[in-house]
């Protein structure tokens, strides 16, 4: 079969082995004996853990948003002085210390979680307690509800940038007679001078080990690094091994923070934040406004805990949406914003495909809304083109100007609002200033109540994926 279609990649039910070989993908003619049950399985949300500078776990995220009270404020994790942007979402240091959430008998293992791990692992405490599951990492003497080879694990990475002072400190020893960086004496004594642990912070995966060893999830466990869109892609994997059988429940999401100066400087080169001078902190952030400049990035995310309706049910959980649709499609990256029209809209259509829905069946959107303007522009174009005129009518949630971007953890964040929204029946306040001039729902709006069954997610990311995930109302 030739790999020809970018927009459409076929799910395997686990019963073939698939190749890849330079160009084609192939399917082995010989099938696997693998034991999986059919994916048929319907898979919900019972658990949703957000991370982010509204706070921690759904309930204050969802009370900030129906507030109207943003999370960004001026930056005072390192000094932004040499960057465009001076705004960001920070978690607040006195709201979550990852020491608190942590057994006892694992906290000597925080000296080597990076920020990004300790916000996945603050984050997968909270979906557990939203879920009502307990785990050896929350709850020592009842140990699991869910057996753990059947509790899976799936997390959205960033590529993780190093604390630029341990960097410091290991390069001003290894200065050569300019004083520039000697690679030479890097290499014999500069590496020397950084913790022997050192890199094992640093790692994407780590996000996943420490949260499958906290909570004792023993089935299948992978970590995606696709920027924004990874959170999403992740939710995905979870979705297809829960329905084939090789789990009953899975830990997915992502989180990341790029509040730190080697990430801000990557983002500034690739013109993706807004130029903070002279805006009020609610004004940076202007999602599909003629007067956005970019975006200002936070850190978080959130994890949320995805089951088998049968498994939940089973157990007396509680589901709060139904994951009805998912696709994935990729923009070509020719610079640095990765967003197409065609291609977003691509995913929107083989998400209601999968979900075998129309686009009248959808009743709101949670767009990546970010505020850099060519994105914005691409995944405004792909909601009218799907929707057509039906697009003016459906309501909007935006949560970049909540949190910041969040990156690899945006995603986790949207769906866990999605979720809310379809158990509540209501829309959060919807933060946007500056003039609008698309005939979308995205400027400023109260909280209200709604009727809705069906909620479109989307992410777009730098890198070029995208996707589109369909939540639907338990039934």
């Amino acid at each position: 079969m030739p790999f020809q279609d970018r927009h459409l990649c076929p799910w395997l039910n686990g019963d073939y082995l698939a190749i890849l070989t330079g160009p084609v993908l192939r399917v082995a003619t010989e099938p696997r004996k693998l034991h999986y049950r059919p994916m048929t399985r319907r898979v919900v949300i019972s658990g949703a853990g957000p991370i982010s500078a509204l706070g921690v776990g759904i309930d204050d995220t969802w009370s900030a948003m129906c507030e109207g009270r943003s999370g960004l404020k001026p930056l005072t994790c390192f000094d932004p002085g040499a960057f465009p942007c001076h705004v960001g979402g920070e978690v607040d240091p006195e709201t979550f210390k990852v020491r608190n959430v942590v057994p006892k008998s694992y906290r000597k293992a925080v000296k080597v979680m990076c920020r990004d791990v300790e916000l996945a692992v603050g984050a997968a405490v909270a979906a557990i307690h939203d879920a009502g599951l307990k785990t050896p990492g929350v709850d020592n003497e009842d140990g699991h509800v869910i057996n753990p080879d059947r509790m899976g694990c799936q997390i959205g990475s960033g590529l993780i940038a190093a604390d630029v002072q341990e960097l410091t400190d290991a390069f001003v020893t290894s200065l050569g007679d300019d004083e520039e960086v000697d690679l030479g004496k890097w290499g014999v004594t500069g590496m020397e001078n950084l913790t022997p642990l050192w890199l094992l912070k640093y790692l994407p995966n780590m996000l996943a080990c420490h949260v499958t060893i906290v909570h004792d999830c023993q089935g299948p466990s992978n970590t995606i690094t696709c920027s924004e869109s990874s959170s999403a892609l992740s939710l995905g994997e979870s979705m297809r091994v829960i329905e084939r059988g090789a789990a009953d429940a899975c830990l997915t999401g992502g989180a990341e923070s790029k509040l730190n100066p080697l990430s801000y400087y990557r983002q500034t080169c690739a013109g993706r934040l807004a130029d903070s001078s002279g805006l009020e902190v609610n004004d940076v952030v202007r999602p599909f406004s003629t007067e956005a400049n970019g975006t200002a990035l936070g850190e978080g995310g959130g994890l949320l805990v995805l089951e088998a309706k049968d498994n939940c049910d089973a157990r007396g959980g509680r589901a709060r949406a139904e994951l009805l649709g998912y696709a994935a499609t990729q923009s070509c990256d020719h610079d640095g914003m990765s967003a197409t029209a065609e291609d977003i809209a691509a995913a929107i259509h083989n998400a209601l495909r999968s979900a075998d829905l129309d686009h009248e069946s959808i009743d709101a959107i949670v767009p990546f809304g970010c505020g850099i303007p060519s994105v914005d522009a691409a995944e405004a174009d792909a909601i009218e083109t799907v929707f057509g005129e039906r697009a003016t009518s459906i309501p909007q949630v935006l949560t970049v100007p909540y949190t910041g971007n969040c990156n690899a953890g945006n995603g986790a964040i949207q769906v866990s609002i999605a979720c809310r929204c379809l158990e509540t029946q209501s829309l959060p306040a919807r933060l946007n200033t500056g003039t609008i001039d698309r005939n979308l729902q995205v400027g400023p709006a109260e909280a209200r109540d709604a009727q809705l069954s069906n909620i479109l997610v989307l992410s777009v990311s730098q890198g070029g994926q995208n996707t589109a995930v369909i939540l639907g109302k338990v039934s």
